[in-house]
């Protein structure tokens, strides 16, 4: 079994013990040995980083652009195979599986491209002779810690700005994905940057990420994960001063109003709610459908679930792979349990399944499952599943559409199906969500626009494009006497 080590310092370096990475969609198929780290590799690795970066902050930017671009050059070549990997890790089909390998090699293209877009401003002072300049430096060293649904694609969209804006690393991926995040440290180790300036420590988020977050010369923390992980992190960097950037899910609506186009309607509801498993904080489980529509979208809905095929995430002809791990598995069927003892109704799934391929495999598979006749209050509408679970509410109006959709401690995406141009001008102002979709499923968004979200979604500075130098840098005011 090969054994893959951190890298620390621009070496791969050995842990003191190693976890199996196994195949959700076949648990007989073990895919390698990852690192556990401990709290000394963390300290190592903030060492190297800390001493890589007055160097690397004040290198040239053409230099930072090379070695950008140089490593989405060998992502977006190697497309096929790390997407195949993926798949074999995550679970996520092997389509959108290469296309989450594709957007990682484009978010380095784009912040290549960043790199020689550092800009400030020249000003003049209110007092006579005074020249003033404002500009962004880099922050420091940051941490990094992210999320297993998304297992190179986010890891991407953290590292490319941080090294862009001229900051050192420290990766921590998600225990139950490494093997996506170790190619990428490969691809990140030959692309020619320092030793030092990326380092990828991989093993528990009790050891791991609470060294990192209580780090002193650990200036930012950047987290996706759930809510409450998010917090913790948030009140340890608040006591120590340290700038914090969190994305911690969401319990996104989709509106489907009555004049809404209906084939429209199902697929993007079908696309956001079960694609992915649903295993993305983007995704839309609660379904917000109004009068008229109501019975004629759950039967249209209902139909098109019967169509995903659940299977090996690389097989062909599989639709939606299997859940992660055992215990989201568990966590997703006590959600059907629990909706069901409060009273809202099964439409379809909420069981364990067979790979439809019948190739006898073992692995995480769920169905596809929806809730009708549900009500706002139950914890099916308030509590984030993550899983290919969603639930229907159904409403008199726009007007209630639009309240309900509000209704949570949430705000990241939000969705509406409707052929008014009113309606759809009014939701895009009124929803209480950090990104609104008009005839879109809630579940996609581009790599050059922010990411984030409102309420208990997000919390600092926005991820991706532009907005992700907010994060990545502090600014300075400097004042010149002529």
């Amino acid at each position: 079994m090969t054994q893959h080590h951190n890298l620390i310092n621009g070496q791969w370096t050995a842990a003191d013990s190693y976890c199996p990475n196994t195949n959700p969609s076949d648990l007989s198929d073990v895919i390698g040995e990852y690192a556990q780290g401990g709290a000394e590799d963390v300290q190592a690795a903030v060492a190297a980083a800390a001493a890589a970066f007055p160097v690397w902050s004040t290198s040239g930017i053409q230099a930072r652009s090379d070695a950008l671009d140089k490593i989405a050059t060998e992502i977006l070549a190697r497309k096929a195979e790390l997407g195949e990997l993926l798949a074999r890790e995550e679970g996520k089909t092997l389509p959108e599986a290469i296309g989450e390998v594709g957007r990682a090699g484009q978010i380095f293209k784009f912040f290549a491209g960043e790199c020689l877009r550092l800009t400030g401003e020249t000003v003049p002072s209110v007092r006579p002779g005074i020249g003033v300049e404002i500009t962004r430096e880099p922050i420091g060293v940051v941490g990094l810690i992210t999320p297993w649904n998304f297992p190179i694609a986010i890891p991407a969209w953290k590292i490319a700005p941080a090294l862009a804006n001229g900051c050192c690393v420290v990766l921590k991926p998600a225990d139950l994905v490494p093997g996506s995040a170790w190619a990428l440290a490969d691809i990140i180790h030959r692309s020619g940057i320092p030793a030092g300036v990326f380092n990828l420590v991989m093993g528990r988020g009790r050891v791991i990420g609470e060294a990192l977050v209580n780090h002193a010369d650990v200036a930012a923390i950047s987290f996706t994960g759930s809510t409450g992980v998010g917090r913790g992190i948030a009140e340890a960097c608040v006591k120590s001063g340290k700038k914090v950037q969190l994305e911690m899910g969401g319990k996104n609506p989709q509106i489907v109003l009555d004049d809404a186009d209906l084939n429209q309607a199902v697929e993007l509801s079908a696309q956001s709610g079960f694609y992915s498993s649903g295993q993305r904080c983007t995704a839309s489980s609660r379904l917000i459908v109004t009068d008229r529509i109501y019975p004629a979208f759950i039967e249209a809905l209902q139909a098109r679930m019967a169509q995903i095929k659940v299977g090996d995430a690389r097989a062909a002809g599989t639709d939606m792979g299997p859940v992660v791990s055992q215990a989201q598995l568990e966590q997703d069927l006590s959600y059907v349990e629990i909706a069901k003892a409060e009273g809202a109704r099964l439409a379809a799934g909420g069981v364990r399944v067979a790979c439809h391929t019948g190739s006898g495999k073992d692995g995480f598979y769920m169905a596809p499952t929806l809730f009708v006749d549900t009500e706002a209050g139950m914890r099916i509408n308030r509590e984030e599943v993550f899983g290919p679970v969603a639930s229907v509410i159904r409403v008199k109006d726009y007007e209630e559409a639009l309240a309900m959709a509000n209704d949570t401690p949430f705000g990241l995406s939000a969705g509406i199906a409707t052929t008014s141009l009113k309606h759809a001008t009014h939701f895009k102002r009124h929803s209480q969500a950090g990104m609104v979709m008009v005839n879109l499923p809630t579940a996609g968004v581009d790599y050059h626009v922010p990411f984030g979200g409102r309420k208990g979604s997000s919390y600092g500075p926005r991820e991706q494009g532009r907005y992700a130098q907010e994060f990545y840098t502090t600014v300075k005011t400097a004042y010149t006497l002529a």
